[in-house]
């Protein structure tokens, strides 16, 4: 439950700035240092990880640049939704192809309930004149959280070490992102202000505690039933959206994430 809301947490902190390509780069350059004193005390991967993690890196940046994009046009409560959910759907489709693997009944009723609850999120958009756009930017980011999600699943298996693995995600993530933001925006991407600092480090710290904590709950508990508890995310995010940030709370959207959960617990067990 920790793990989930710092999830929820550092995508609200993006959505708080007044430039979210420029909080997210910000977050993207203090990461790096975190990676690399996580790698430091974890200990060495297996050369052969190297391609693994580069790739990583890159579609952490379409990540990454869909999501802002998405935040910049609509509600944390709208945006989070439709991109945490879309992902495990896509990762469920994409493995029957990709890695041959069969779907269970339980796992084409997952499915299903995803697409139901994503349709009705996206339905609220339309029907509420919001920024249609934010729809394709946050399939887009759950299509690159899909893909590194398939990689990293086996650059970990050939790292040796799972958590080195990650650290180095996260400096090849942080590199990339905030020296091709820089290349493609000049230095004013980065917003000026010691506050806009802070949030950008609370953020990477909240995004590496997220997944790090998961990974110690792993350790006690069921693999699918941390799984499950994280994506209250999900739910977390909507909260925060409108109570913190005044966003429009309507039944429909309340209904919409409560589906997109139960999708999503569904592909967990």
């Amino acid at each position: 439950m920790a793990a989930a809301f710092l999830h929820a947490l550092w995508n609200a902190l993006i959505k708080l700035g007044t430039s979210k390509i420029g909080a997210m780069v910000i977050l993207s350059i203090m990461e790096v240092p975190i990676g690399l004193a996580v790698a430091f005390v974890a200990g060495p991967i297996d050369p052969a990880a190297i391609p693994w993690v580069i790739a990583a890196g890159l579609t952490h940046f379409a990540y990454k640049f869909f999501l802002s994009y998405a935040y910049e046009r609509g509600d944390l409560s709208r945006v989070y939704p439709i991109a945490r959910g879309a992902a495990p759907m896509i990762v469920a489709v994409a493995g029957v192809f990709v890695l041959s693997d069969q779907l269970s009944n339980r796992q084409y009723l997952a499915i299903t309930i995803l697409a139901a609850g994503i349709l009705l999120m996206a339905r609220g958009v339309f029907a509420s004149g919001e920024n249609r756009r934010l729809v394709p930017f946050a399939l887009g980011s759950a299509l690159a959280t899909a893909t590194y999600t398939l990689i990293d699943g086996q650059g970990a298996r050939i790292s040796g070490n799972a958590v080195a693995y990650i650290a180095w995600v996260f400096v090849a993530d942080g590199l990339i992102f905030s020296l091709g933001m820089l290349a493609l925006r000049g230095r004013a991407v980065i917003p000026a202000g010691g506050h806009a600092w802070r949030m950008g480090t609370i953020g990477a710290a909240a995004s590496f505690g997220a997944y790090a904590i998961s990974v110690w709950a792993m350790t006690f508990a069921p693999i699918a039933l941390v799984a499950a508890l994280r994506e209250t995310s999900i739910l977390f995010a909507v909260l925060i959206g409108w109570l913190a940030f005044g966003e429009r709370m309507s039944r429909e959207k309340l209904v919409a994430a409560l589906v997109i959960i139960s999708g999503v617990i569904l592909t967990r067990f």
